[in-house]
């Protein structure tokens, strides 16, 4: 699934290809993924003749600024976009298409069909659902020591599946989990409510400078994810713990263990994050 870097990397791209384009019509050819308005026409229909100002990000999903408009995309599992030529012909799996008056063509393709879009009035989109319940930016200036601090604050469950619900940090999925918490040399079953502030503050800063040196190289390849243009990510080759089951810690050459914490695949060495 696309995480953070994956999502910001997309927004830096689609703010290249698509901003200033006037939707000429759009296209949906799944009905599922369009979840407001329910109705595909309706949603066609309100788009036509709107020009895309720019594309921001909020935790993993895209919101698509429009004139009087917000288009709020979730990619999921393996939702793209790509901007391509009228004449090109369409791929399997692609459910939306916006056409834009210079011939061009911005299109979500989705083999797994979980995506969605919301259309709203802008400012509209914080106060219900998808974005109404996220929790801190990590990559915002506002993401202090003192604001993290106060998210994880009393929570008695694994470190982990705290950094994985995005109510407390927004964006940090599976693999940026694993790679924060071996940074800060964290166990991840340790209980969240147990952190002294030596192992938060070393946290909150594995957290920001994973993040940061992901979205520098376009975020990780993992699985079919690529960017806008079609480019694969390449943080997928400095990761230091995640996918290097018994394979040797780089830090101390301990064989790294995998196993499952919230119901999702984890990795660590058991030396440098001892649980304690």
């Amino acid at each position: 699934m696309p995480e953070l870097p994956e999502v910001e990397t997309v927004k830096r791209t689609l703010n290249l290809l698509v901003k200033g384009k006037v939707i000429d019509h759009v296209t949906v050819n799944l009905a599922r993924i369009i979840q407001r308005p329910d109705d595909i026409n309706q949603f066609a229909f309100i788009l036509a003749g709107h020009t895309i100002q720019g594309v921001e990000r909020r935790g993993k999903f895209l919101r698509i600024l429009l004139d009087d408009l917000i288009l709020v995309s979730h990619l999921r599992m393996e939702g793209r976009y790509g901007v391509y030529d009228s004449s090109d012909p369409v791929e399997k799996h692609t459910h939306v298409i916006f056409h834009f008056t210079d011939g061009t063509e911005l299109r979500y393709k989705d083999v797994r069909q979980f995506g969605t879009m919301h259309l709203f009035k802008p400012g509209e989109e914080f106060t219900v659902p998808p974005l109404s319940k996220l929790g801190l930016e990590p990559l915002d200036p506002g993401f202090t020591f003192e604001k993290f601090k106060e998210a994880l604050a009393g929570k008695k469950t694994k470190i982990k599946a705290v950094l994985l619900n995005q109510a407390y940090v927004v964006g940090i999925g599976n693999i940026y989990v694993d790679e924060s918490l071996f940074r800060a040399g964290i166990h991840p079953e340790q209980l969240a409510n147990t952190l002294t502030d030596e192992q938060l503050h070393a946290l909150h800063e594995a957290v920001v400078a994973t993040l940061s040196e992901s979205v520098e190289v376009g975020g990780s390849s993992i699985k079919s994810y690529v960017n806008g243009q079609g480019e694969m990510g390449r943080f997928q080759h400095q990761l230091k713990i995640y996918g290097r089951q018994n394979q040797p810690c780089l830090n101390c050459g301990t064989l790294i263990e995998k196993s499952v914490v919230g119901g999702r695949g984890t990795h660590f060495c058991p030396v440098c994050q001892s649980l304690k």
